[in-house]
């Protein structure tokens, strides 16, 4: 069969596929996007970011309407209507995605929408036409997909994934949700709060191991007083299916326990999406755990092929995809003065309620690099916009290099942190140091004045 030639092929049309896409063809008219998913637009709209945050948001408006009493609100009935909140999502994600697919499906690109598989270290073949694609540059962006550790019974049928969740038009009665990372634990709280009894089990000894210990406990605390059971140190042994639904066996503390709940649902984290890319064909390293090896500038060991997003990591965040594509094809044409992606100004926003908000480096990041800091708290429950707002959970913590007095990183736990972080990861961003933050006019009151706080109390000891 003919081999098609083009400059760049971009296998994926994600985030970080479309960004790729888009910067190649600034310079460039021979661009293909592969892509086989059977909607385009990737994770973040179909079935990640925009439907997730949609629904949380529903529930968020249920909670406040719920507890209107403490307001002096008399408010005799607030329920869900689950097929009106999953018409508003449709409607709402419909609007994103269909935007997306314009641009992916326009004669900017050429898109086959088949699966691609090396078959050497220039060239795909695509599946099921057979047709091969050959380029200069390729960018893989295949995203990540839903993983399953070896438990007995978890790939039976009927198990829910967060896909499903995202798409209930009908409220369940129970639902057990299995792990306890960002993604089981928004979508434990919205399950929750819309009216389902939700028992959570997590392996590790607490949920969102990836945030601050301090950060987990406030956020469990909030989760048991919510009505969520959750339940963590555990060790998954057999999910059982029955006619009323499921039941779950695991070790806790030693003993053999079981919950039972009409509907399970798989949150146990994802994986690199790889299968039937045929890497070793085009000799592509793979980290263990599936995840593609690239350099800074997100070249794999295939100097002609680049990868992006969540197939790569260290992190799952969109807007860091979007760097990562951008960045690769710049590299990828010859620009010079690149720079990595840089990672110590990051943020990330973890979307259950308190919210969890973190900017720049970690405090172990920090002491790893022999960095002496100075850091300092305050809590939500002694702030008084915040106590008003009756949004007593949580704190804000920032941390200085003592040396400089440079801003380093900050964590936020509490109502809207995903807004009240930005502050401090623009002030990370722009290595400000805590001399000038603290001259800044924080307004009174606001939510975001709690940061003068330890900003001030950090301030005191430089």
């Amino acid at each position: 069969m003919q081999v098609e030639k083009f400059d760049y092929v971009i296998i994926g049309g994600g985030s970080a596929g479309y960004a790729a896409a888009r910067t190649a063809r600034e310079q460039s008219e021979s661009v293909a996007i592969v892509d086989n998913a059977a909607e385009l637009g990737g994770l973040c709209i179909l079935r990640g970011c925009m439907p997730s945050k949609t629904l949380i948001y529903s529930a968020e408006i249920l909670h406040g309407a719920q507890i209107g009493a403490r307001f002096g609100l008399k408010i005799p009935e607030a329920r869900a209507d689950m097929a009106e909140v999953h018409a508003r999502k449709v409607r709402m994600i419909d609007d994103f995605k269909s935007y997306r697919q314009e641009q992916l499906a326009s004669d900017r690109f050429s898109l086959f929408r088949e699966r691609a598989s090396f078959i050497d270290k220039e060239t795909v073949e695509l599946q099921p036409s057979g047709r091969l694609l050959r380029a200069k540059t390729f960018f893989i962006s295949t995203g990540s997909t839903v993983n399953h550790p070896p438990v007995e019974g978890l790939k039976s049928e009927g198990i829910w994934t967060s896909d499903d969740i995202l798409d209930l038009d009908t409220l369940p009665e129970s639902v057990i949700m299995l792990g306890g990372g960002i993604v089981a634990c928004e979508l434990a709280q919205f399950l929750q709060r819309m009216g389902t009894k939700v028992t959570q089990i997590q392996r590790s000894p607490r949920i969102l191991k990836e945030m601050s210990p301090e950060a987990s406990a406030v956020v469990e605390e909030a989760f048991r007083d919510g009505g969520i059971d959750v339940i963590t140190d555990t060790q998954l042994t057999l999910i059982e299916r029955s006619t009323n639904g499921y039941t779950v066996h695991f070790m806790s503390k030693g003993k053999e326990r079981s919950v039972s709940a009409q509907y399970v649902c798989n949150a146990l984290g994802r994986r690199p999406n790889v299968d039937g890319l045929n890497l070793q064909a085009a000799g592509i390293e793979q980290q263990r755990g599936g995840h593609v090896v690239v350099d800074q500038f997100q070249r794999t060991s295939n100097a002609a092929v680049y990868a992006g997003g969540d197939v790569t990591g260290p992190y799952e965040i969109v807007h860091l995809a979007i760097m990562h594509g951008e960045l690769a094809i710049k590299h990828a044409r010859g620009e010079s003065g690149l720079k990595k992606v840089d990672y110590e100004n990051r943020t990330g926003v973890v979307f259950t309620d308190p919210q969890v908000a973190t900017a720049g480096q970690t405090v172990e990041e920090c002491e790893q690099e022999g960095i002496e800091l100075l850091m300092a708290d305050y809590p939500f429950n002694d702030h008084g916009k915040s106590m008003l707002m009756e949004a007593n959970y949580g704190y804000v913590k920032a941390w200085a290099d003592k040396k400089t007095g440079r801003l380093l990183g900050a964590e936020c736990v509490g109502k809207d942190a995903g807004e009240l972080i930005h502050a401090m990861a623009v002030a990370v961003s722009l290595k400000a140091d805590i001399e000038s933050l603290v001259k800044v006019h924080w307004y009174h009151p606001t939510l975001s004045e709690i940061w003068s706080y330890p900003l001030e109390d950090i301030l005191e000891e430089l």
